[in-house]
């Protein structure tokens, strides 16, 4: 694929993605910021592992969540 074909639809699929989180609470974005740190934390200290990478992500959105 070309590169510039590439770094376009790569934008688009960013935009249709954060355009998901306009409707949220706050609570909601938090859980949701939470639960992404947390993946890829848990991904990064597991090796990859997929227990590793959904555990971090449960935990990540639980805290997420629990924030003010």
């Amino acid at each position: 694929m070309k590169p510039v074909l590439t770094k376009s639809l790569l934008m688009l699929t960013f935009a249709a993605v954060l355009s998901g989180c306009a409707g949220m609470t706050q609570k909601q974005k938090n859980a949701a910021v939470g639960a992404a740190i947390g993946g890829v934390a848990g991904s990064v200290l597991t090796d990859g592992s997929t227990l590793g990478t959904v555990g971090g992500a449960a935990i990540g959105g639980a805290i997420g969540h629990g924030v003010k």
